[in-house]
């Protein structure tokens, strides 16, 4: 399975207009942004679990990144609640459930094999600090052999210069309504930009914005095909 699988366009996924499709596992629907492969891939979706739902045991062949966008997640290690940022490398394992039901984006198979760290960061808990001008502030999350993970916030009515993607960005709109000169993303909208694209970002209202960079060059795009059970 392919799908938004050509990492030199930009893709734009709006959440009104996306359609969610079951997963192999009862109480889970996923709404696939990209993916290569079908049960075991390199993926990035949005991820819904129902009241009282869970996935059975797995091992993170090629590691998995989630940020809890809604409910709470919980597994052997730890309970997860919204705002929740977690790094799982390449060979841990877990098995997820939840009571309330929560809303994930999450990222499989997409690791450096040289990127060890697991992590856990309670946003709501972490400080900002400013970024760049007046209006922005940032929250970095994790950084890596070029490739950056981070939280940005921006005040309304705030414009920016034209920005410069050498590595590839890719956003999903967590609150607010974001734009560019190709629309508006409002919250739950994902945005993948390719290497070498350019945008001039603004926003009206305010929006926070998780944003991934240099990811998309194509040595920093791993794919791996281990055996197992894909998380999700």
């Amino acid at each position: 399975m392919q799908v938004r699988a050509d990492f030199s366009r930009k893709e734009i996924v709006r959440l009104a207009e996306a359609e969610w499709v079951p997963s192999p596992q009862s109480g889970v629907t996923r709404l696939m942004l990209d993916r290569i492969g079908g049960e075991i891939a390199r993926a990035t979706s949005l991820v819904r679990f129902e009241p009282g739902s869970h996935f059975p045991f797995h091992v993170h062949g090629g590691g998995e990144e989630i940020l809890v966008i809604e409910g709470s997640l919980a597994d052997e290690h730890g309970v997860y609640p919204a705002g929740t940022y977690l790094r799982d490398p390449i060979g841990t394992s877990h098995a997820p459930q939840t009571k309330e039901g929560c809303t994930l984006f999450v990222k499989l198979r997409q690791f450096s094999p040289d990127d060890t760290l697991r992590s856990v960061i309670d946003t709501r808990s972490q400080p900002w600090i400013r970024a760049g001008r007046d209006g922005m502030a940032a929250m970095p999350l994790h950084d890596f052999d070029g490739v950056s993970t981070y939280l940005i916030r921006l005040r309304p009515g705030l414009r920016l210069e034209c920005n410069f993607h050498p590595g590839g960005e890719e956003i999903l709109v967590l609150e607010g309504v974001f734009c560019d000169e190709d629309g508006t993303y409002p919250a739950g909208s994902w945005i993948r930009s390719p290497v070498g694209s350019t945008h001039k970002p603004y926003t009206e209202e305010g929006c926070v914005l998780f944003i991934k960079e240099g990811h998309l060059r194509p040595e920093k795009r791993y794919a791996f095909e281990a055996s197992g059970i894909n998380a999700q």
